[in-house]
């Protein structure tokens, strides 16, 4: 007799998860793939409160094939994931949170599409429960396209389908070492090792689930982690894509997403110690990534604050989150006959602080919501001006953005 190899594995990592796991499991054990084409590796990750005997009970009575792993606790999610995907038999694996839950018809619809398509990883639209989910890259449904041309880049959790071939062939596994941002390391890899990524956008296939005593994995953690984070997420793109706008496009995500919170308000309220540290942590990030092909990218407002975190500038960088703050509204000035719009954010044309202009001049897509823009010349101007701010960066002592220097 032949055992005929599962289609999906759904590996559910799970620590501390009661009551959420009831719900959890009821929406695995509700899904209308043939319960044959799927099997459940369950990680019982040193839980106190019942989630490994409420596992083992589940395994008893669900009409899918389920193992249950209980050990000692890892201290994150990553080790959990890493044994259930050493388990996996099926065709493709998808890892589910223990306090989250599968849409109706979700695994059916996402083998489907893979299937389909031949797409290596597949998105199921996610909407959150009592917390926020994101929603950039649910514009429409994809059959196949990429990381360079869509937004996926703007969702980097680990909820998501992905063929084991494709992670086998690369070894890849959730590092252990990280202790935040270890899920968005392994799908950017799996985003640009794919043979294809496709997006499903007309239906909900993932509920992220709010949890009530705060203790859901992606809130923990202290700002150093952050920096870990972002390093290791920016050497894999570094590592990954050559030099250029692809790989531009894809430093956006860490920078605004990973760094950037790091220097906003609450930066304030950091103590001296703590605000030169988080300078520290992020200069050889700055030195090795930042360019003038990411800066353009971004919003003026944020452009302004890396800049000021890249020139070690804490004192206007503490003007500029003031301003920020108090919510004021940036004044706009056009010049060249509307063709460029500047936003007189703090410091603007202050020739003490000596920020050049092209830190404050918005991009086409930013500057079309000013009254009296006419689109066409920033662009090429925006890139020209960022590259004499380059040249006074290093200037001044600092390393050539897009250089070597190794991050600390």
């Amino acid at each position: 007799m032949t055992v005929t190899q599962p289609d999906v594995t759904v590996v559910v990592g799970a620590y501390e998860a009661m009551p959420y796991l009831v719900e959890c499991l009821a929406s695995v054990e509700a899904q209308t793939i043939d319960p044959e084409r799927i099997e459940v590796i369950a990680v019982d990750d040193g839980s106190t409160d019942g989630t490994g005997e409420y596992l083992e009970e589940f395994a008893d009575r669900a009409p899918m094939p389920v193992t249950v792993i209980r050990q000692e606790n890892s201290g994150g999610p990553s080790g959990p994931r890493n044994v259930g995907l050493g388990k996996a038999a099926g065709r493709y694996v998808f890892f589910l949170d223990a306090d989250d839950r599968l849409g109706p018809e979700a695994l059916e619809r996402m083998v489907a599409m893979a299937d389909r398509a031949g797409t290596d990883v597949v998105l199921g639209r996610v909407e959150g429960v009592n917390r926020g989910a994101p929603k950039s890259m649910w514009g429409r449904t994809l059959e196949r396209t990429d990381v360079f041309s869509s937004n996926i880049k703007f969702t980097l959790s680990a909820q998501k389908l992905f063929r084991r071939s494709l992670l086998d062939r690369h070894g890849m596994r959730f590092d252990e070492s990280l202790f935040t941002g270890e899920d968005a390391l392994f799908t950017m890899e799996a985003y640009l090792r794919a043979d294809g990524v496709s997006v499903i956008a007309d239906h909900t296939c993932y509920y992220l689930v709010g949890r009530d005593d705060g203790k859901h994995v992606t809130r923990s953690g202290g700002y150093a982690l952050r920096f870990d984070s972002a390093r290791a997420l920016m050497r894999l793109i570094a590592d990954l894509v050559p030099e250029g706008p692809r790989r531009d496009r894809l430093m956006v995500r860490p920078f605004t997403v990973t760094l950037l919170p790091q220097f906003g308000p609450r930066f304030l309220k950091d103590g001296d110690d703590v605000r030169r540290r988080k300078l520290e942590l992020a200069q050889p990030l700055m030195a090795a990534h930042w360019t003038e092909g990411v800066a353009g990218l971004l919003k003026v407002e944020e452009r302004l604050r890396l800049h000021l975190v890249a020139e070690r500038r804490p004192e206007l960088l503490g003007d500029v989150l003031e301003f920020v703050r108090a919510k004021q509204q940036a004044p706009a000035l056009l010049e060249k006959r509307g063709r460029r719009v500047y936003l007189g954010y703090p410091h603007f044309r202050d020739r003490a602080a000596g920020i050049p202009d092209s830190v404050y001049l918005a991009s086409p897509h930013e500057a079309r919501a000013v009254p009296g823009y006419r689109e066409g010349g920033t662009g090429s101007l925006l890139r020209r001006a960022a590259r004499r701010a380059r040249r006074a960066l290093t200037s001044s002592g600092g390393v050539t953005p897009g250089g070597t220097a190794a991050a600390a």
